[in-house]
């Protein structure tokens, strides 16, 4: 089951909402866990018993370790874990590598990838390094911690809420109005940003690269499809963010303005939040970080964005994307640390280099990749042609609206306004904004020109 869509929006969201503020205090989390489980059993029902084997699995690892305290613990727990991804994610990529060393066509193995498993792998992976580290005590109850990890706005895509971040708020939150609305907000703004913004970036990168190739062309799609990622997932972490708050959860912020980052490392401080941290604290800090030799350290970097390539899917693009943000990291930190300043050319410098990484992204036929790039750096195809010209008509204040949207004009704008006189005035008509913005999004859902979340494919 998707957010945007009308089963999600008008039948499954209301009939939640109405038990959940029904029912009294004690039994809301067991009302969550059971619509988590119909909303993962709608969306994935032949793994649902194993999303409930794994959460078993982890429960009593997790409570093992509390009172054992044993490192061969930890370990047997995180080989469970990463036993099951490597088992469903990577395993014909292994097969289909190791038979092309001999020219040998692989067996394909008939395994259909669990809705949601990097995510919900990583959660259960940083419950029981936190427990083992006695920074947070062990779930008691069973439920609660199934709850905790099939919790619905965040299953299947993110982001990554870790234990000790929720668990206060699952033992006793408080919900009430403001929250409630504040989440409403956030859901529809999620909502515009992935019918509206990242699916006409689709839209209009796809059109273009079925059209004529040039120089501008190729560009044009680069930034589409860097537009388009960035909308689709942040889309998707506002709806998650938004969806908890409905329900009295804090999530934290899984993007904070990416776009306006001034270095590589910068960027990686605001896109993705919930990943770059889970892989600093549980990868690269016990690796030994920066406090070790420069070799260990790059080869600490080497491994972090290793796994972060790989962690995105079982394909060669996604490791050279993690291996590409390695080189860039790596230059950056050792090389151009001095360099890189607060400023126009160090933004304009990011952007570059980001924009080509979401063309690695986004081919996963190396040989399209390697033609794609060639045309973003070669005038031989000439430099602009009518179709780049007609689409960038077509779709230019759709491409203008996005690039305003990424950056933080509109918010800062808005707390203006709030101070101002004018703030009576606001509130008012922000509510028709959110009205219209969620009546397009629902007629765009209803002409079915949706595209699927990006991210639930990890």
């Amino acid at each position: 089951m998707l957010f945007s869509s009308i089963s999600f929006l008008f039948f499954f969201l209301p009939c939640l909402l109405l038990c959940y503020y029904l029912v009294p205090s004690k039994i809301k989390n067991y009302i969550l866990l059971l619509f988590s489980l119909l909303f993962y059993f709608f969306g994935e029902k032949k793994y649902l018993l194993l999303l409930l084997a794994v959460c078993l699995t982890n429960y009593l690892f997790g409570r093992l370790l509390e009172k054992t305290n044993k490192k061969i613990v930890l370990i047997l727990g995180l080989a469970s874990n990463i036993g099951i991804l490597f088992y469903y994610k990577y395993t014909n990529f292994f097969l289909e590598t190791a038979f092309s060393l001999f020219n040998q066509k692989a067996p394909f193995l008939n395994i259909v990838l669990p809705l949601g498993i990097s995510f919900f792998t990583f959660q259960n992976i940083s419950y029981l390094c936190d427990v083992y580290k006695k920074e947070v005590p062990s779930q008691k109850n069973f439920l609660t911690y199934c709850m905790y990890i099939t919790l619905f706005p965040q299953l299947v895509a993110g982001p990554i809420v870790r234990y000790k971040d929720i668990e206060k708020e699952l033992k006793q939150r408080k919900e009430n109005y403001t929250l409630f609305s504040e989440g409403v907000t956030r859901l529809i703004i999620g909502l515009a940003k992935k019918v509206i913004l990242a699916d006409g970036m689709y839209t209009f990168s796809i059109n273009l690269l079925a059209s004529q190739n040039s120089f501008l062309t190729s560009w044009l799609i680069a930034i589409g499809f860097m537009l388009q990622i960035y909308y689709d997932f942040s889309g998707y972490s506002d709806m998650a963010i938004g969806l908890g708050k409905m329900f009295g959860f804090h999530f934290k912020e899984n993007f904070d303005y990416p776009f306006t980052a001034t270095s590589i490392t910068d960027f990686w401080r605001k896109w993705h939040i919930s990943l770059s941290s889970f892989f600093k604290d549980y990868v690269y800090i016990p690796l030994g970080g920066n406090r070790t030799t420069k070799w260990k350290n790059i080869r600490n970097i080497f491994i972090v964005w290793f796994l972060t390539g790989f962690w995105h899917g079982a394909s060669w693009n996604f490791i050279l994307w993690g291996i590409y943000f390695f080189i860039l990291l790596i230059i950056e930190k050792f090389f151009l640390k001095k360099y890189v300043k607060q400023g126009f050319f160090s933004h304009l410098y990011t952007l570059f280099f980001v924009c080509i990484s979401f063309v690695l992204f986004s081919f996963t036929d190396l040989f399209e990749l390697g033609n794609f790039i060639k045309g973003m750096f070669t005038i031989k195809n000439g430099i602009c042609n009518s179709d780049a010209i007609y689409y960038l008509k077509n779709n230019g204040i759709l491409l203008l609206l996005a690039i305003i949207g990424c950056s933080p004009i509109l918010k800062q704008t808005i707390k203006k306004i709030q101070k101002g006189k004018e703030r009576k005035w606001f509130q008012g008509s922000s509510i028709f904004v959110l009205l219209t913005l969620f009546i397009i999004s629902v007629a765009k859902i209803i002409s079915s020109s949706f595209q699927p979340f990006i991210y639930f494919r990890f």
